[in-house]
């Protein structure tokens, strides 16, 4: 028999999930895209359920605490906040320590609204915040569960295995002349 030695380059694997629970009044915005719904997610923030838990899969690949310790919502400069605001700063984060993006896969749970007639327009927004091309990294399915009650209470992002957002991080190759 013959033994194959391969060396793979070191990765990272983050793991994230949020909820929010809905409410009458607010917008819906999901992945940095205003959905048109009666109801939108509760938070400190604009409560971007997606932005939210992708931002926490990016600081928790490189074990860099949680969205909560980079954007306290104890904090009023982040009241309202564009959730964008805190992916754009995790992602610099991933690209300051030499690190980048090689795959997202997500998972949004909703009774309603239906999502998909935004599915493609969250994804994109998704790839250009990330700085990914997007027919080759990111996936956002969306998963409607049985209705428990008629009304939907909230959308979250959570699951087991691949059900959660996960990002998987290659580093980026530094090249120094000779």
């Amino acid at each position: 028999a013959i033994a194959i030695r391969m060396r793979l380059p070191p990765l990272r694997i983050g793991h994230g999930h949020d909820s929010h629970r809905l409410e009458q009044g607010r917008p819906l915005i999901l992945g940095g895209v205003t959905v048109p719904f009666e109801k939108g997610l509760v938070g400190h923030s604009d409560a971007d359920v997606l932005l939210h838990a992708v931002t926490d899969t990016l600081l928790g690949a490189l074990a860099l605490g949680d969205i909560g310790d980079w954007f306290p919502n104890t904090d009023s400069q982040w009241k309202g906040a564009d959730s964008a605001v805190f992916l754009r700063e995790a992602v610099s984060a991933v690209h300051e320590r030499g690190w980048s993006i090689a795959n997202l896969d997500c998972t949004i749970f909703a009774e309603r609204p239906k999502l998909a007639p935004w599915r493609q327009e969250i994804q994109e927004n998704l790839a250009e915040l990330l700085g990914v091309k997007l027919g080759d990294i990111v996936t956002v399915n969306v998963l409607e569960p049985r209705p428990t009650c008629g009304c939907p209470r909230s959308i979250r992002l959570c699951g087991k295995g691949p059900e959660f957002p996960a990002l998987i991080f290659w580093p980026i190759p530094k090249i120094m002349a000779g």
